[in-house]
């Protein structure tokens, strides 16, 4: 387990689902539903996407406590990080930073010289926090995955050796 401040970092729990869905959830709400066909959203809510993820790769997430509540969220293997989410009403408070320092020193640790994730053309704040971690583009391709039009950006950053 890792602190920084009162922001606690941890393995996902079993008892943490019903949090991490409603993060995975509002964050779908607030960021990826208005980019999206009317089909696309439709399909997210009918399909529980959270409710998949996290009952198939969940205790494989790290999770950002603050105040004893589950606030956020970050999931990577080897050296791709699938998905980094927090809650909206927590964001710009220093959660992401810190699952993403949790992260980075891991991937890092496993003997990875690379970080890589995606994030989306339109996702502008997104951006911006991963170009101030030193994250630059590496690849730009459609996005497959909501079949709405989007362009995914592949971003890397360099890790220092452990």
């Amino acid at each position: 387990m890792a602190t920084s401040g009162i922001i606690t970092i941890r393995l996902a729990r079993p008892t943490d689902a019903e949090a991490v869905k409603a993060i995975l959830r509002g964050t779908f709400e607030t960021t990826w539903s208005p980019q999206l066909t009317p089909e696309a959203r439709d399909a997210f809510r009918a399909e529980d996407r959270p409710g998949a993820y996290f009952a198939e790769r969940g205790l494989e997430f790290h999770v950002a406590e603050l105040g004893g509540e589950v606030v956020g969220l970050v999931h990577w293997e080897a050296d791709f990080v699938h998905a980094l989410h927090v809650r909206p009403d927590h964001a710009r408070r220093g959660v992401g930073a810190a699952l993403m320092d949790v992260t980075e020193r891991e991937i890092a640790a496993a003997g990875f010289a690379a970080a890589r994730l995606e994030t989306d053309t339109f996702n502008e704040r997104s951006q911006a926090f991963y170009a101030a971690r030193g994250y630059v583009e590496a690849g730009r391709y459609p996005d497959t995955e909501w079949n709405s039009g989007l362009t995914t950006l592949l971003l890397v950053k360099s890790l220092p050796r452990v």
